[in-house]
């Protein structure tokens, strides 16, 4: 298992971390498996979507805050109750196929580690596992 860290820029973004992934599925030297990464935060989430057209995450971010926006007269008394519904919605892991020592994805598929309340710096968890 490894513990990476994440430094984002803005209270809301996506940010690609297929290479990140791919690197602990190189270094671990399993050819056939999964890619286990789990988010330990709240307030962020990870991702499987487009990573072609930039627009993709743009879109994304537009229509989240369109449907949750920031001040909506929740209780939490932080006042990002937004982040915590956008994270849970997107969710705090995924699971990878690996095949031939690479990660299985398609053809326009990236990995995002997704931030709504930041800037700050987060740890991605990374636990790559053989399958026979």
């Amino acid at each position: 298992m490894t513990t990476l860290t994440v430094k984002t820029n803005r209270r809301e973004e996506m940010i690609d971390i297929t290479s990140m992934i791919a690197n602990e599925v190189s270094q671990s030297g399993i050819q056939s498996g999964i890619a286990f990464c789990f988010i330990p935060h709240t307030t962020a989430a990870i991702t499987i979507n487009e990573n072609a057209d930039p627009d993709v995450k743009r879109d994304l971010l537009f229509k989240l805050n369109k449907e949750i926006p920031k001040n909506d007269g929740y209780h939490h008394a932080e006042g990002n109750s937004d982040s915590h519904l956008k994270s849970s919605l997107f969710g705090f892991s995924e699971q990878i196929l690996i095949e031939n020592g690479q990660l299985v994805l398609g053809t326009w598929q990236g990995i995002y580690f997704c931030e709504f309340d930041g800037p700050r710096n987060r740890k991605l968890i990374v636990k790559v596992f053989a399958v026979g």
